[in-house]
């Protein structure tokens, strides 16, 4: 590796010398490099869409985890105790590295209610908490906003090589949108933001779930939204850019296990958990399609899959338009789950 390098360099604020390795288990958004052989610790550059403050609610959300008796990887300081640093390149962290394994696919309903457990011990542990946020509130979860800017994107595609078949998908998925039957106007908890699979660490081996990793997207938000997102990920057995199905007996083993260990919810939070499965279904089907005309894009794509740029997520938002419809079917079947 350079020595040169930025992640060479980053390293030495913590007073290590590497090299660092890339990951096959980076997400689609922050840089990420493991440290130490074996891993010891993990080095991240954030992606700017994250303010640097974000790392103080790291660090008082993974205290309140431990005080609660939950793992949390925490934030390392640097050797002169910040919790991060910038330099030209980009604002880089260190993260403690927890042992274990990453999915990216659910594989058993075991695990689907390991997962579930997971989730709502995670929230039984942050209920009530009071919580002075640092960094700026991203309402990543505002459906509206985000149907109305694929709505602007598509319209302003012309000359794209992927706008016909871009506004083809985009018209399929504001249709659902706009028939999609459930209420917005929820309560808030604060929610890790982003539980799909690939963001909770298991054992290795076992089926047991360790603890939430990628604490970035932590904010209030509507537990609805929170679940959603996660029974998007758990409960399609396949990969987010392949043909999707929405599994349910992976459902019903994911929402025993959340019910069993959440703390407790209102009528209306348990009403609305089933109809935000579609929605943030059709959500993430609008990012990916709005990206599929973005130059350059936001969410990372595989270019050795996909060469032109755009087709990896317009391929992902066609899975998501699929899953939407597929839980849209099994809506009576999903809410007699949560009823019981």
């Amino acid at each position: 590796m350079d020595r040169n390098s930025p992640e060479q360099a980053a390293l030495a604020q913590w007073g290590m010398a590497g090299p660092p390795r890339t990951t096959p288990d980076a997400g689609l958004i922050n840089g990420t490099w493991l440290v130490g052989d074996p891993t010891r610790v993990v080095l991240q550059r954030l992606n700017p869409v994250f303010s640097p403050l974000i790392n103080e609610d790291i660090a008082a959300l993974t205290a309140r985890l431990r005080r609660q008796g939950l793992t949390s990887p925490g934030v390392v300081p640097t050797t002169d105790g910040r919790l991060w640093h910038e330099d030209d390149s980009g604002c880089w962290r260190m993260l403690e590295f927890i042992p274990g394994r990453t999915l990216h696919a659910m594989d058993s309903p075991a695990r689907a209610w390991q997962a579930g457990a997971m989730a709502g011990r995670f929230h039984a542990a942050v209920d009530g908490w009071d919580w002075a946020r640092r960094a700026p509130r991203r309402d990543v979860h505002d459906t509206p906003a985000r149907m109305a800017d694929l709505r602007a994107r598509l319209e302003a595609a012309d000359g794209h090589p992927l706008a016909g078949p871009a506004r083809d998908v985009g018209a399929q998925i504001l249709g659902d949108w706009d028939a999609w039957e459930g209420t917005l106007d929820l309560p808030e908890r604060v929610c890790h933001g982003d539980l799909k699979i690939s963001n909770l660490r298991f054992a290795d081996p076992g089926e047991h779930a360790i603890c939430l990793i990628d604490l970035d997207t932590i904010e209030p938000m509507a537990l609805a939204c929170e679940l959603g997102d996660a029974w998007r990920s758990w409960c399609n057995p396949a990969a987010e850019d392949a043909p999707a199905r929405f599994d349910l007996p992976l459902f019903e083993a994911s929402a025993r296990g959340f019910l069993a260990h959440a703390p407790p919810l209102t009528a209306a939070e348990r009403r609305s958990l089933v109809p935000g499965i579609e929605r943030i279904c059709l959500e993430l089907a609008s990012r990916f399609c709005a990206d599929a005309v973005n130059q350059p894009t936001y969410f990372r794509e595989d270019r050795a899959r996909y060469p032109r740029e755009g087709a990896h997520n317009l391929a992902r938002a066609r899975s998501q338009l699929a899953l939407a419809r597929s839980a849209q079917g099994q809506r009576s079947a999903c809410e007699r789950i949560v009823s019981r």
